[in-house]
């Protein structure tokens, strides 16, 4: 067993050397806190086709004594984001907060409202801490530290006096580390309503100990002193030091328990100033360690807990009488600067490890030799949806592996490669650039943008478009060593943006997107000031991990492949803590006390104050599902648990048999029922004409045929294939089909028919006018009749042509699900909605 250190990225003014020299000499002092320090992938700097861009919103004065790279996806990145470094910001939990020139500001919620939809926890700030002497300037406030949960901010005047805070994650106490300056405490959420028991009017109160409790209107908190008695003088609008002070006082909202106090009081002289992320794997198995560094006894300090905290922790010493509840539920405390978290690590990677099931052989391989026939090259306009088609085109080729046809690979790398290489192309109008304000990949036109590619140049969503590219670039080289030579360097700028695991590396933050107090990623970057962080799509964050796995896999790196299997790890237990319901589970360490909430099944979109069943995009049922699911591969066989599964499937059942509701939301979720029933997955799926972005019929065939299969028997059945071949069509009254380039529609009008040829398509086959070489489309509201009148055919020239018990045919378009009928004039319109209402045509061969 091994042992790894992701050593924080706090930095010390002491070390006033240039940023490279100085990451080098804290790895080296990081590595001897630990057995082994897990190093960077690299550290030259990146070298992209677009070259380097700046950033339209740098940050501020708020990391003045730093060079990039900097955070800018953490819970506290709206301290430094610009434009006014101002931005509330829900941490350090319990507390929500902001960094003013005139102070911290901070506060605990008090309201929490379920209002159908979500639970949101309402905005509060009680309190700005500051000092007398503070010239509330903007660049009289700084980072002096920070790692990969906490930050230290100092504020300060030209001769020094001011005060350093602390803000760690989980401590149930803001804590202010005066120098020479005199405390200063603005209510700002009412008037103070008393002090000691006093009660606070026009005339000032004076004070005088080392224990204070007083009263605003968002609550009653406790103030101690751990630098000796202190005096101090209340108002309604303040509390005053009556001399200028050098030491830590600290606060702390009381709760309803009636012990919370004597809780309080008794570990209020241990802080912490940071913290450390260790890790060690044995097998396929991982413990992770925080280990917050302590003012005071290490054993005796007290942090609090969310409820994926208390599932992992080993041997926890569990301390009662106080517990705040958040946005995911109770934070309630441990006792000790060391918790340790076990984690079971995914074992699967390239393929599943169960061979196809013979029953769907015949399928996969007939849409599989489709699909990489009718393979076309994706230009990227941006990183997003390319990636998505990316990684879908790349899956082709392992399942072609897995299918034993390795002659149909060569045409997919192909594609792949073609489409990659626009990347390392110069002159793009999409291009990728290393952005030097924060550090880091980005869309290079995007950073003066936010509302390109999802704000990805202001670093929303890094690890979902990276994790595609990955994954896509990963399967490439997995069958070319050649071009993997040529493009190592491209693609492990991508995987250092989103996975650089030490702060040894010059160029990038450790773990961009990840959250390791909170327990999942966040999407949100810099945009609008880095104010609340919120995460709607966790298959896509559980996929960008994946992605870093696949390229491990292929960096020959196990150390790196560890690190990137914990990353995938962590984020699956947050999804299925934070993002999947169990209304019936009798859980009551629940993050959802709220039954109501807990009844919608799956939470759409978790942000830092806010958590409910909806999207940013989209309202439909089957979307705020498929998102938590897409895109489906191997390794999710870890994501879909059971009990979440089954109530996703209860949840969408009306969606899946509304023909308005996308079929790439639903190809998705019957993917990931075949965890549980492959059979009855299969069987909705032959309805499925359309798979969206990340899958195709060859992928969602091949996934089910690859499932545990724990009911037995074949997965799938013959389906009634459409006729092949070439035919004239007679409709009912007779008369023979026709179709011109002069006139394209579909009528039957003729004593001469068009010849039509009829051929597979994934989902249904496709319908050529052999004689203009146009292929038949249908009209998605079903008004206009079919017409030939489309070079290419794809899901509006899908058809489905089924033969009756009599020997005539239906044909229904795939587009409305709906039957083509004949109007008045003999057109053939897709219209019927029922299949009583469907034409019966003869198919004659021509």
């Amino acid at each position: 067993m091994r042992s790894y250190s992701a050593r924080s990225q706090r930095r010390t003014l002491s070390l006033s050397r240039p940023r490279g020299i100085m990451a080098v000499l804290f790895c080296l002092c990081a590595a001897s806190l630990a057995a082994a320090a897990l190093g960077p992938i690299d550290t030259s700097a990146p070298a992209l086709a677009g070259g380097t861009v700046v950033s339209a919103a740098p940050p501020g004065p708020f990391f003045q004594d730093f060079k990039p790279p900097f955070p800018t996806t953490g819970w506290w990145v709206g301290y430094a984001a610009a434009p006014s470094q101002n931005s509330v910001v829900a941490g350090p939990f319990p507390y929500m907060s902001s960094a003013l020139d005139t102070g911290i500001n901070f506060g605990i919620s008090n309201t929490r409202t379920f209002d159908g939809t979500s639970i949101i926890q309402t905005t509060e700030l009680d309190w700005e801490a500051s000092y007398v002497e503070n010239p509330n300037t903007h660049t009289s406030h700084k980072a002096t530290a920070w790692d990969t949960q906490t930050v230290t901010v100092k504020y300060f005047t030209s001769s020094g006096a001011g005060f350093t805070t602390y803000l760690v994650p989980g401590s149930p106490y803001m804590t202010f580390n005066y120098n020479a300056a005199t405390i200063l405490l603005n209510s700002k959420n009412g008037n103070i309503l008393s002090i000691n028991g006093t009660t606070v009017t026009a005339t000032p109160v004076k004070v005088t100990g080392t224990k204070f409790t007083v009263t605003v209107p968002g609550g009653t908190y406790v103030l101690y002193s751990l630098g000796g008695s202190i005096s101090l003088t209340a108002t309604t609008t303040a509390i005053k030091g009556t001399a200028t002070f050098t030491g830590v006082i600290r606060l702390a909202r009381l709760t309803a328990e009636t012990t919370s106090q004597a809780v309080l009081d008794q570990y209020s002289a241990n802080y912490p100033t940071s913290v450390a992320l260790d890790y060690t794997f044995a097998g396929d198995s991982a413990t992770m360690s925080f280990t917050w560094n302590v003012v005071g006894s290490a054993a005796n300090l007290l942090h609090l807990s969310w409820p994926h905290h208390r599932k992992r922790l080993v041997n926890p010493t569990l301390v009662a009488g106080l517990s705040y509840l958040g946005t995911k539920g109770y934070m309630k405390p441990v006792q000790g600067n060391v918790w340790k978290l076990a984690y079971a690590l995914p074992t699967i990677d390239w393929l599943p490890p169960r061979a196809p099931q013979a029953s769907c052989t015949q399928q996969i391989i007939q849409a599989l030799e489709y699909e990489i026939a009718h393979l076309t090259v994706a230009v990227p306009g941006d990183f997003y949806y390319w990636g998505k088609a990316f990684q879908a085109t790349a899956r082709l080729a392992l399942i072609a592996e897995h299918m034993g046809r390795q002659d149909l690979i060569p045409a997919v790398v192909s594609i792949l490669e073609q489409s990659f290489a626009y990347w390392t192309k110069t002159g793009q109008t999409t291009h990728a650039a290393y952005e030097t304000a924060w550090g880091g990949v980005v869309d290079g036109a995007g950073a003066s943008d936010p509302n390109i590619d999802f704000g990805n140049g202001y670093y929303n969503d890094h690890h979902f478009h990276y994790g595609y590219m990955l994954h896509g670039a990963a399967v490439i080289a997995r069958y070319d060593a050649a071009w993997w030579t040529a493009n190592k360097k491209t693609i492990t700028a991508f995987a250092r943006d989103i996975g650089n695991p030490s702060s040894a590396d010059p160029y990038f933050t450790i773990a961009r997107c990840k959250d390791w107090f909170a327990g999942h990623s966040w999407a949100s970057g810099i945009a609008n000031g880095g104010g609340s962080r919120d995460q709607e799509s966790t298959g896509e964050a559980i996929n960008g991990y994946y992605g870093l796995i696949l390229f491990a896999d292929i960096l020959g790196n196990q150390d790196v492949k560890n690190w990137a299997r914990l990353l995938w790890a962590t984020e699956v237990d947050g999804a299925q803590t934070y993002w999947h319901l169990y209304p019936n589970a009798n859980d009551p360490d629940t993050p959802y006390p709220e039954a109501g909430l807990r009844a919608l099944t799956t939470i759409g979109n978790v942000m830092d104050y806010q958590a409910g069943a909806w999207l940013f995009w989209g309202a439909q049922r089957s979307e705020i599902a498929a998102i938590q699911i897409l895109p489906v591969t191997p390794i999710n066989e870890g994501l879909y648990d059971t009990a979440w599964l089954t109530g996703v499937w209860s949840y969408v059942s009306g969606e899946l048999v509304d023909p308005t509701v996308g079929d790439e939301w639903k190809a998705v979720i019957e993917m990931a029922y075949g965890e549980i029933s492959p059979q009855t997955a299969f069987a909705r799926s032959t309805n499925i004409t359309a798979w969206g972005g990340t899958t195709s019929q060859a992928y969602l065939i091949y996934h089910l045929a690859t499932r545990k299969n724990s009911g037995g028997g074949n997965i799938c059945t013959a389906g009634l294939a459409n006729p092949a071949g070439t035919f004239v069509i007679r409709a009912p009254n007779g008369k023979l089909v026709t179709s011109s380039s002069a006139a394209p529609q579909l009528v039957a009008n003729g004593a001469t028919g068009t010849p039509f040829t009829l051929a597979y398509m994934p989902g249904g086959g496709s319908i050529l006018n052999a004689a203009t070489n146009q292929f038949v489309t249908a009209d998605p509201n079903g008004a206009a009749p079919l017409s030939a009148a489309r070079a290419v055919a794809s899901a509006w020239e899908t058809f489905k042509i089924a033969q009756q018990a009599d020997g005539t045919y239906v044909i229904q378009a795939a587009v409305n699900s709906q039957y083509a009928t004949l109007d008045s004039t003999g057109e053939l319109v897709n219209n019927g909605a029922s299949l009583a209402s469907a034409t019966k045509f003869t198919l004659v061969a021509s």
